[in-house]
């Protein structure tokens, strides 16, 4: 593994642990998700938090709310 390999899979499971402890009823948006990966440390684009998102299978917020 690289670098940026490593990095990434820390993101993908920062990602992860967002999603999983989000209100349920209010889901970030992926524009939220940049601002809290950004608190952690993690300078991502919010296309990108799109992408990892979908590889995660993670759906969009707004199909999230329940």
């Amino acid at each position: 593994l690289n670098g940026d390999e490593v990095t990434v899979r820390k993101i993908l499971q920062a990602l992860r642990e967002l999603v999983d402890a989000e209100d349920k009823h209010h889901p970030l948006a992926d524009e939220k998700l940049v601002v809290k990966l950004r608190e952690k440390g993690y300078d991502v684009a919010r296309r990108t938090v799109a992408k990892y998102r979908i590889q995660l299978g993670i759906a969009e917020s707004r199909l999230r709310k329940q």
